[in-house]
């Protein structure tokens, strides 16, 4: 099977394409043909070496943890029943690759009729958008700042965050993004990558400061959209491609009257992160959410594919088509 490995810690270039023989399941187990991977900036961090408080990843590895497929094997103590089946996971081990092991009790059934485009883009930010929400539900009226908001998870934030009535102020970095936003018809956009872009936030409010805050930037602009939450206010901070999520404090909270979410916060286990799978792939294929697929990329073309991500090129969401 062809694979991507990660020889060495290091930039795009280290994403390397190999061949090997097809992995084996074990007991408990079920390998997957995947046709699609899932591509999150949080891999282009452990690439790089940089989150080594978090992951025990050393190279040589296979990046990716997110797929869609269909089974093709199962280990011993495993329904055959999954064979042939399509799945959706996001705990593939190395899911750039042609076929990739997977628990059998993390595995998500696709909805007959949803593409697996569609399902792979979903299986983490579709995922964490819906639990973001959940522990911090905008109310109607209310306004909600979302930063990152035309990447991925940003985007679905937007439409969540609208469809439970509030009032939406989308930022994000360059015209191209913030023309996207503004086709969805959101209240405002804002240019973080220019001065004073806070307050234009409170322009756009009519003096207000966002009651609700989803921060998918992090960094210096998760702190300074921090400073504008209205006391009182909910600031999720789920997001670090800025350098680092927005390091705000406990103490630092209590003081403005703000309540903080993290990503730990949103933590589930193996069995209800796979029942929240089902019930987003459910919904997408309802049509009751959509993602924005900004670009695909051939298995052999990961590098470019975090080269992207880095760069900020891709609007909405970034795929390996892994199938020939």
């Amino acid at each position: 099977m062809r694979f991507i490995e990660v020889g060495g810690f290091g930039a795009p270039e280290v994403l390397t394409l190999r061949e090997g023989p097809d992995p084996v399941p074990e007991a408990g187990q079920v390998a997957v043909e995947v046709s699609v991977a899932d591509v999150i900036f949080l891999e282009t961090a452990i690439r790089r070496g940089e989150a080594a408080q978090w992951f025990d990843v050393r190279p040589p590895y296979v990046p990716g943890g997110g797929a869609v497929g269909t089974v093709s094997a199962v280990g011993a103590g495993v329904d055959p029943s999954w064979v042939g089946r399509r799945v959706a996971t996001t705990a593939a081990r190395g899911s750039y690759a042609e076929r990739a092991l997977v628990p059998a009790d993390q595995l998500a059934a696709v909805p007959d009729g949803l593409d697996a485009r569609t399902a792979a883009a979903l299986v983490h930010d579709g995922v964490t958008a819906r639990s973001i929400v959940t522990a911090v539900p905008p109310e109607p009226g209310q306004w909600v700042l979302v930063t990152a908001a035309a990447g991925a998870m940003g985007l679905l934030l937007v439409r969540m965050a609208r469809e439970a009535g509030a009032r939406v102020v989308g930022a994000a970095r360059g015209e191209r993004k913030l023309e996207l936003l503004r086709a969805r018809g959101i209240e405002a956009v804002v240019d973080y990558s220019e001065p004073g872009w806070t307050e234009r936030v409170r322009e756009a409010t009519g003096g207000r400061d966002p009651e609700v805050v989803y921060d998918g930037a992090g960094g210096s602009i998760g702190r300074a959209a921090f400073a504008i939450t209205a006391s009182g206010g909910r600031f999720s901070a789920h997001g670090a491609p800025s350098g680092g999520f927005a390091g705000i404090g406990p103490e630092e909270a209590d003081e403005r009257g703000v309540t903080l979410y993290s990503l730990a916060d949103l933590h589930q286990d193996g069995e209800s992160g796979t029942r929240s799978i089902e019930e987003v792939l459910s919904a997408a294929a309802a049509g009751r959410i959509v993602p924005v697929i900004g670009r695909t990329f051939p298995l052999e073309r990961a590098s470019e594919a975090h080269t992207a991500l880095e760069e900020r090129t891709i609007v909405g969401k970034a795929l390996l088509e892994v199938s020939r």
